[in-house]
């Protein structure tokens, strides 16, 4: 029953990129899990998923109370919940292991329920899981490069939600486009992220970067003119139920996250690219054909500002955009999509990647980790989760977690976590505190 609940409020998203099959919080989350960098030196040095207290009414408000490390680095990066919100899929960029952690069993004590050693190898090639995207009973897992040559030439990997792998789709490239219609210049075959209009049949795939230089050093990297013309400037239009491409449109500046508006209607999806700095509107035409157009600027393109994260408001009237060289959230106002205006912008850190908001839009979390060898670095090398609540007009905060203080490591991608989705009670702080001695490692 809370499920079809849960799942009958679509249009109002609790974490609002997550799959519109996706059961739903709709009230007050009580964890946040964080799926962290193990970095050198720091704690048991290893990747590890974090738990922490999001209900005000805890005793343990704002803090870590466990942590479950998976046994070595892995470039930990993104993760993605079950259709039914019972596991947590997250991905390692350089290892291509894949972790599913059981969140249901105990959602303030996740469990390793099982770990994907054959991702290349099944996949015929694919290298770096990246999205972590629910469709009923599956996951589709997007990459960013393949075994043979480390570049960004890529596609997606669908598996059911045993962990069973069942095909892999290639995105098109110039030499084979799959049966698509290449609308600009480029047919690149880079991947990155992946999101659906299902009341429109459609699936997006958007572009980055792959192993050869998302494992390599930022500096390193950015002073070399080889490297950084290996940087996707596509996104696909696909069939959704037939997983088929259809058109490729040129985006150019590697765009990364891919936010679709809710609700029937609302048919259009954005994105931001990395290297251009810009917001693009993804949409049918008067004739029903999908479009790309840049729409907005983020800051001052010529600075190179780095749009990483975006989140788009469960009321399709917001849309959070993270730099991460400034530290710095914007909030843009998208009541017209075809002409976004920025509203309001604050520096959370000195570095900032990742934005999840609560299905309500009041409460707002970011956390600091891009890659591990993207980070900033010396007295900049912030790692923290934070939270604000946003009252329509400004951010305040109310806690930070020190990721480095706490031996932790490097805080990359967040979830929610409730126990009223499982229809469960959440246990009184004293029988939690009882047992905390022993759940955090």
């Amino acid at each position: 029953m809370l499920f079809a609940m849960a799942l009958s409020f679509t249009a109002k998203a609790d974490e609002t990129c997550m799959s519109p099959y996706i059961a739903k919080i709709l009230g007050q989350e009580d964890y946040v899990y964080v799926w962290t960098l193990g970095v050198d030196g720091i704690g048991d040095e290893q990747d590890k998923l974090v738990t922490i207290d999001t209900n005000p009414s805890s005793e343990s408000y704002g803090k870590v109370v466990n942590s479950l490390s998976v046994g070595g680095r892995n470039e930990a990066h993104h993760s993605g919940l079950s259709d039914d919100r019972r596991y947590l899929w997250a991905g390692g960029l350089d290892t291509n292991k894949i972790f599913v952690f059981d969140i249901h069993s105990d959602p303030r004590e996740p469990r390793m329920h099982k770990i994907i050693t054959d991702f290349t190898e099944a996949s015929g090639g694919l290298v770096g899981p990246h999205t972590f995207y629910a469709f009923p009973g599956r996951m589709m897992i997007t990459a960013l490069s393949n075994n043979a040559d480390g570049g960004g030439r890529t596609g997606m990997a669908e598996y059911n939600n045993e962990g069973e792998y069942i095909t892999t789709h290639w995105i098109p490239t110039d030499s084979d486009l799959r049966g698509a219609t290449k609308t600009g210049n480029l047919a690149d075959g880079y991947g990155y992220d992946v999101r659906v209009k299902a009341d429109q049949n459609i699936m997006l795939t958007s572009s980055f970067t792959g192993w050869s230089n998302y494992m390599m050093d930022f500096g390193q990297m950015v002073g070399s003119p080889d490297a950084m013309q290996r940087f996707g400037n596509t996104m696909v239009v696909w069939d959704m139920h037939a997983r088929k491409p259809l058109k490729v449109l040129d985006v150019p500046g590697a765009p990364l996250e891919i936010r679709c508006a809710w609700g029937e209607g609302n048919n259009y999806c954005f994105t931001s690219t990395a290297l251009t700095s810009q917001i693009w509107l993804i949409y049918p035409d008067d004739n029903g054909e999908w479009q790309a157009k840049a729409v907005s600027d983020i800051g001052v393109p010529a600075d190179i500002p780095l749009p990483v994260d975006i989140s788009i408001t469960a009321d399709n009237q917001g849309l959070w955009v993270d730099t991460f060289l400034e530290g710095k959230t914007r909030y843009f106002d998208i009541s017209d999509p075809h002409a976004p205006k920025q509203v309001y912008e604050k520096v959370i850190g000195s570095q900032i990647n990742m934005v999840s908001q609560s299905w309500d839009g009041k409460r707002v979390y970011f956390s600091s980790s891009l890659l591990g060898n993207w980070d900033k670095t010396g007295d900049a090398d912030e790692q923290y989760v934070k939270l604000y609540h946003w009252n329509g007009e400004s951010l305040e905060h109310k806690w930070t977690v020190d990721f480095y203080e706490q031996g932790l490591g490097r805080a990359h991608q967040m979830r929610f976590g409730s126990y009223a989705m499982y229809g469960k009670q959440r246990p009184s702080d004293a029988n939690l505190l009882a047992s905390a001695s022993h759940t955090v490692n």
